[in-house]
């Protein structure tokens, strides 16, 4: 009896020890959950700042597109959007004669930039500025084809605008 209990100790001894710790699923399920979390969300937590300019120029990007399409779709009127280093303002105008617009019988709110951002023209730097664009799409004024504005806050990203109309980031 007594060589047979210290058979059954070295036996729950042995076992004890295949119990403790971790198994080798367990280890790479962790280090591949944390691997994601370096990946994903850790750069989002360091640098949140830097997407205000992608936002900013995102914004812009969609507020140009929204008055391009009226633009395009109603050829009587005028449409300004007015830029300026606090933000940006949309205009309706009754009368579109020639390239110009004449007129004021609307103002939409406007839109301020946050913190330190603000849009600028690629060419000369300025931030205070009107875009219009012709009944086919195309921008009018500030005359550019390419990159035209920059979306400044704590980086600087492009905004293009091809001569035919087209917009987008570069």
């Amino acid at each position: 009896m007594f060589s047979g209990e210290i058979e059954g100790t070295i036996y729950v001894s042995q076992q004890r020890k295949v119990q403790l710790g971790f198994t080798l699923v367990e280890l790479v399920t962790t280090i591949i959950l944390i691997g994601i979390i370096a990946v994903a969300v850790l750069p989002r937590l360091f640098s949140a700042s830097s997407y205000s300019a992608y936002t900013l120029r995102n914004e812009f990007i969609s507020e140009l597109r929204h008055v391009q399409l009226k633009a395009i779709q109603n050829t009587d009127q005028c449409y300004q959007l007015d830029v300026s280093a606090s933000g940006y303002t949309l205009r309706y105008f009754n009368d579109r004669i020639g390239n110009s617009c004449s007129d004021v019988f609307r103002e939409e709110q406007p839109q301020s930039f946050s913190a330190n951002a603000y849009i600028t023209l690629a060419s000369d730097a300025s931030q205070v500025f009107s875009i219009t664009f012709d009944s086919l799409g195309r921008m009018i004024s500030p005359a550019c084809s390419g990159h035209c504005f920059n979306a400044v806050a704590d980086e600087t990203l492009a905004i293009a605008v091809e001569s035919e109309g087209y917009i987008y980031a570069q």
